[in-house]
């Protein structure tokens, strides 16, 4: 292991949901490096336990579990179970979402399309942070991390169900926020703009170039460029903050 890596997170356990692949894969290699012991949960079990396998090849600790976001029983038991192998939560990163939604314009899109992304990526997300609290309140520095995407503050066209529910993952981290501060908790999201992962392919060429033209940094976003940010809000250096949006698009978007 790279020993020049800083410790940030050493001895943390952390839940990394949607960590099959993409952001969700690289937040657990970049948390495992810097000492923290993760779970990754998906509803890709093949690729779950392929992630897992090489991360743990890699020298980290990385463990699997199932998760369907869509359902709160897979949620609770995916919380129980983190806790269960960890020995307890420090840390929770709510990675997972759908799109499904890309390339319809606002009257195409069907209601069935909506509800589905707002039970997974609003309700999941809500709910697996309630399922965590307990234990992250036990911890005495607890820490969340909602994934959000910077489409919520430009508002791109065509994709208005992923969009709106991101919208709602920023509003959503304010107020829980508030509450759970009560318990020490911070809950702070991130915003990546596009990075180039698998969930992204779909994604027409036009859009890929026109964040690579009119970013501060020319060139194509990477899943390590948002890892940093992730690490930071779940130490101790960001103890003190809490209900925040740091929005991490190589300046695509100035926030």
């Amino acid at each position: 292991m790279n020993t020049t890596i800083p410790q940030w997170l050493q001895g943390r356990r952390i839940l990394v949901t949607g960590g099959a692949r993409g952001l969700g894969a690289e937040f657990a290699r970049s948390l495992g490096a810097q000492g923290a012991r993760v779970v990754i949960a998906d509803l890709r079990r093949q690729e779950l336990r392929q992630t897992a396998q090489a991360l743990g090849a890699e020298g980290l600790d990385v463990q699997a579990l199932d998760l369907d976001l869509a359902d709160p029983a897979s949620i609770d038991e995916c919380a129980r179970r983190s806790v269960e192998l960890l020995g307890g939560l420090d840390g929770l990163v709510n990675n997972a979402a759908i799109t499904d939604s890309g390339g319809r314009g606002a009257d195409e899109l069907d209601v069935q399309t909506w509800d589905r992304v707002f039970q997974v990526n609003v309700r999941g997300t809500w709910l697996m942070t309630r399922a965590c609290r307990a234990a992250l309140a036990r911890s005495g520095r607890g820490a969340v991390v909602n994934i959000a995407s910077d489409t919520a503050l430009w508002g791109a066209p065509r994709l208005l169900a992923y969009v709106s529910s991101k919208g709602a993952v920023i509003a959503m981290t304010r107020s829980l926020a508030r509450e759970y501060g009560e318990d020490g908790i911070s809950i702070n999201s991130v915003a990546p703009g596009l990075t180039e992962v698998e969930a992204t392919q779909y994604v027409p060429q036009a859009r890929h170039v026109h964040y690579h033209d009119n970013r501060a940094f020319r060139r194509g976003q990477l899943p390590g460029d948002v890892s940093g940010a992730v690490a930071f809000c779940l130490s101790d250096l960001a103890r003190f903050i809490t209900g925040q949006l740091i929005v991490v698009n190589g300046g695509f978007l100035m926030y």
